[in-house]
């Protein structure tokens, strides 16, 4: 029997100031979904080393960032207050762009028995794409919500769920994931 669980993504400050306005509440309708079928949801942030000491200046996309953002001071690394975790959810910090990166997320993942992974967050170029295609590769389950995904590149986002999620795992919007819930009960 599979068990499910939600991973909601870099659903930093930070994060969603680069995506529109109306993706935070399709985020928050994600997690109640999780919450109402008493599906565990695990919280995965970025948080690096202050003066980021665990980042390479030839890394892309951390190298060049101001070693200010995303630590553990920088109030906008805070996961935003809509989206927080309740009770005993878990929050893994990771230190690269994919969820299971420098952190000890699979172990918990197996300790869990959770083999079906649903992803929602930002970004579906960054976190969403890495974590989608190492949890396949894991052998895991893996169903990506396209409404609870975003990424500051609308085509981008579009592309990787027509061309690229589908044939790792399932494409569910937020709606059509809460059905398979009801019917699955």
């Amino acid at each position: 029997m599979s068990r499910t669980a939600l991973l909601s993504m870099d659903l930093q400050v930070n994060h969603l100031a680069h995506v529109p306005a109306d993706y935070l509440p399709t985020a928050v309708r994600a997690l109640e979904t999780a919450r109402a079928a008493r599906l565990p949801v695990i919280h995965v942030v970025l948080q690096l080393r202050p003066g980021h000491v665990d980042v390479h200046p030839r890394n892309k996309i951390f190298g060049s960032l101001p070693t200010h953002l995303f630590t553990a001071d920088d109030h906008g690394a805070a996961i935003h207050p809509d989206v927080a975790p309740r009770g005993d959810e878990i929050v893994v910090h990771k230190n690269r762009v994919s969820a299971f990166a420098g952190n000890n997320l699979q172990q918990i993942l197996a300790a869990q028995d959770i083999d079906h992974l649903v992803l929602a967050g930002i970004a579906t170029g960054g976190i969403v794409l890495s974590t989608a295609l190492q949890a396949a590769d894991l052998d895991h389950r893996v169903t990506v919500l396209s409404d609870a995904c975003a990424d500051p590149d609308p085509d981008l986002h579009a592309n990787l769920m027509t061309k690229v999620f589908n044939r790792r795992g399932d494409v569910l919007t937020t709606k059509e994931w809460a059905d398979t819930l009801t019917t699955d009960a």
